[in-house]
């Protein structure tokens, strides 16, 4: 379950890969809302996004009490350079900080706007292009899919260029030693 210094453990690797898939869910549904005319199937949309987004919410606070609590990252590769290492670090508090945007810009929507009656009841769907949060919440999404794209061709380069195991301590092959 938990990490070693060479590898990630399965409690860290599963909440990794469940949230990126969330998360890839949240940018097609939010994308898909925002740009849709259809009230039906931006509703639809957004009857997905919203309870996805909490489940995004509980895993990154359960995934930040784990490193803080029951766990340790895996040493640094001797392999990467220490300028490579820094920014992997920075990148990492990056989708931190924008995942947070997101998720307190999307919930400061909701409440504002009483999106959760329109989704869950018989209210009729909010328009969001008004509301202050939404600016920052646009442009953080827009910033995150640039930031999860840099940080996978990063590990991608890593596994078929450079052919290190940054990628491989993240995935569930990866033997801990």
């Amino acid at each position: 379950m938990k990490s070693t210094n060479l590898a990630y453990g399965s409690t860290a690797k599963t909440i990794h890969w469940i949230s990126a898939l969330l998360i890839f869910i949240l940018f097609g549904t939010g994308f898909f809302s925002g740009s849709n005319d259809s009230q039906a199937l931006k509703t639809l949309a957004l009857q997905v996004h919203v309870p996805v987004a909490s489940l995004v919410l509980i895993l990154t606070i359960v995934r930040l009490v784990w490193w803080w609590k029951f766990d340790r990252k895996p040493a640094p590769l001797d392999t990467v350079p220490d300028w490579q290492n820094k920014a992997a670090k920075l990148v990492h508090k990056l989708l931190y900080l924008l995942l947070f945007v997101l998720l307190g810009s999307g919930i400061t929507m909701s409440i504002i706007s009483g999106l959760p009656f329109a989704l869950f009841g018989d209210a009729t769907l909010p328009i969001f292009d008004d509301l202050p949060p939404r600016t920052a919440h646009g442009l953080a999404a827009r910033l995150a899919i640039a930031v999860v794209l840099f940080h996978a061709v990063a590990a991608l380069h890593h596994h078929f260029i450079v052919k290190d195991n940054t990628l491989k301590r993240m995935w569930f092959s990866a033997k801990k030693q």
